[in-house]
């Protein structure tokens, strides 16, 4: 008598074999990739816009806007230290996402009246930049501190594919509704998005009470310590101060593309029109790429490859695309070279980064993450900003800066080949700790 596992052919059944989660796993990993949809489908409506209006303010001024956020970042990020030293992780974020939807509230206000528009249209470039940067970040501590390990490389690739869907409605939104609603009505859109994250918070907090996640009954309790913690865990970590390098390698390549893109689209578009609704299109076909490859390429080629190769991938791409851009900078070349690092980032480099946290105690997933993620990150935006500007003053063209971030690229491979190798030895002595007694001595005999 055969027998056949009917499972195999449900919908549930062919999801699992889809994405890789356990059954116990999939109502969590539905809401987490919901929360994760929601929050960049809000920040993708607001984007075209901070675009916008960094080119309005002179692209030769966009040094300026970096450091301003830079500064800003210095400045907020010891309040969030303070912020999470004393509420419940639940609470912290609720916070966070309650404090960023009144800004949005704010700025629709500030829109609206017309009040001083070039000054307002600045301070919202530096606060976008300040507001993405905490929101995703707040969001992959969750993350980290929810899922172990194992699941984060088969389920993170899910996960941030919820990222990338929204991150294509939201360009789609923006185009479709900038002029019926006009640009200060799209600000309660995205608000509104950000709202339903809470929704989905609260849906993730209960889930794991639940399932008797290891570290629920924390939730009532702070992390503790003071304003500076995460800097400090930060600098006496070996392991991530190799990740703050890695950070720190991206955002220079990540800026180099984005001051070239800048020049090169103001060049080719005469009108303010013309160059936001690009934007909104290069959005939208990066995040479409994007989502194919988080939900058959990401967590397979973590968990088949190790998170070395995961890593890895990413930049040698852009040891290709700088040479490429080097020999032809033009707008076709640099579109696609743009497309292939911001697809690659988010599908494969991301997601491998936030691995990289899992294997951490708790303050390091929430406090030195969000140091790295914020003030690491905003200042190799700034250095990187100058570094630019200055190696155009002294003559070099779009071609020649290129030529110079190749090398960057090569050092941004080795560094996250590296970094991948440590993770994998963190991991190892975690699953020896985690081991029963006679497991390890079966390991070891």
């Amino acid at each position: 008598m055969i027998v056949v596992d009917s499972s195999k052919y449900s919908i549930t059944g062919r999801l699992n074999r889809l994405i890789s989660a356990e059954p116990h796993e999939l109502r969590a990993l539905g809401w987490s990739f919901l929360y994760f949809f929601v929050l960049l489908c809000g920040y993708y409506i607001l984007r075209p816009i901070r675009d916008e209006m960094g080119i309005r303010g002179g692209v030769e001024n966009l040094q300026w806007l970096f450091t301003a956020t830079f500064v800003t970042m210095l400045c907020v990020v010891p309040l969030f230290g303070w912020v999470s030293s004393r509420y419940s992780r639940g609470k912290l974020l609720v916070v966070v996402y309650g404090f960023f939807i009144a800004n949005i509230v704010l700025f629709y206000f500030l829109f609206a009246s017309g009040v001083k528009p070039a000054l307002v249209a600045r301070v919202f470039f530096v606060w976008l930049s300040v507001f993405n940067l905490f929101v995703i970040s707040v969001f992959w501590s969750f993350m980290v501190e929810l899922y172990d390990d194992r699941q984060a490389k088969r389920l993170f690739g899910f996960i941030a594919a919820g990222g990338s869907a929204g991150a294509v409605v939201g360009p789609v939104l923006t185009a479709s509704l900038a002029v019926p609603l006009g640009t200060a009505n799209l600000l309660w859109v995205a608000a509104l998005f950000l709202s339903i994250a809470l929704v989905c918070i609260h849906r993730l907090r209960s889930w794991a009470a639940r399932h008797n996640h290891p570290d629920h009954h924390l939730d009532s309790h702070p992390i503790g310590g003071n304003w500076f913690d995460g800097m400090r865990r930060v600098a006496q970590s070996p392991y991530l101060l190799g990740i703050c390098l890695y950070i720190l390698l991206y955002t220079t390549l990540a800026t180099f593309l984005y001051f070239t893109q800048a020049g090169i689209v103001r060049d080719a578009f005469a009108t303010s029109e013309e160059r936001t609704r690009v934007f909104a299109l290069i959005d939208f076909g990066t995040n479409a790429i994007t989502i194919g490859l988080q939900l058959f390429v990401t967590g397979r080629l973590a968990s088949r490859f190790g998170l070395s190769v995961t890593l890895a991938v990413v930049p040698v791409l852009l040891i290709i695309g700088f040479a490429a851009l080097a020999v032809a900078p033009v707008l076709v070349v640099l579109l696609v070279v743009q497309i292939v690092r911001r697809a690659g980032n988010y599908a494969i480099a991301r997601p491998g980064r936030e691995m990289l946290y899992t294997v951490l105690p708790v303050a390091d997933k929430y406090k030195s993450k969000n140091f790295i993620d914020t003030v690491v990150y905003r200042g190799g935006d700034a250095v990187s900003g100058w570094a630019y500007a200055g190696l155009g003053a002294v003559g070099l063209s779009a071609g020649g800066i290129a030529w110079v971030a190749v090398p960057v690229a090569v050092i941004w491979l080795i560094s996250g080949w590296r970094l991948g190798k440590v993770y994998d030895r963190q991991e190892h002595h975690a699953d020896m700790r985690d081991a029963p007694a006679e497991s390890i001595g079966d390991k070891t005999t």
